[in-house]
């Protein structure tokens, strides 16, 4: 039987809740609705219990907000996907804070620079937000494309990380 814990902490963007198992966080993302951010799981790697408790990564979480965009880096992340997608997820861990790229882009990083909806498809699927800076891609156009907790929210991460990239530069 598997155990998750789960906790809901108050950021500028809202409320921010974060699945976390074995020390790994498995989903997160600006909501207090736990079956939302459950269902971000596929139903096969959903915890058998779920309690509500103290996460490691939320040091991190308040790190971030407090200027730190370098402390979600460092969180261990757990998905569950084709080797294509994780290959995925790991290079969105590679987008600095502050220089977002562009889905071709992002497809090119994966090896294949036509693979736009695929390169879209895995920022779609991506359950620990935050963690794996999926918010981090943009359209060719530079306008935000998608977000599965709403562009308001990305926007919001967007322009906090362009003023700490300032800050590092001195800019």
């Amino acid at each position: 039987m598997s155990t998750a814990t789960i906790q809901t902490l108050d950021t500028p963007d809202g409320p921010f809740t974060i699945l976390e198992r074995e020390g790994h966080v498995e989903a997160s993302g600006w909501t207090a609705d736990h079956a939302a951010l459950l269902a971000r799981l596929a139903p096969a790697h959903r915890p058998d219990v779920v309690a509500e408790g103290e996460t490691t990564a939320a040091a991190a979480v308040t790190a971030y907000y407090a200027g730190d965009a370098d402390a979600i880096d460092a969180v261990p992340v757990r998905q569950h996907g084709t080797a294509l997608q994780r290959a995925g997820w790991n290079a969105l861990r590679g987008i600095a804070p502050g220089e977002p790229l562009t889905y071709t882009a992002f497809a090119a990083r994966l090896g294949n620079p036509r693979a736009v909806r695929v390169a879209a498809s895995i920022c779609a699927r991506n359950a620990p937000a935050l963690f794996v800076p999926c918010h981090r891609v943009l359209r060719s156009d530079g306008s935000l494309g998608g977000f599965a907790w709403g562009l308001d929210v990305k926007r919001a991460l967007l322009d906090r990380e362009s003023s700490f990239a300032l800050t590092r530069t001195g800019s």
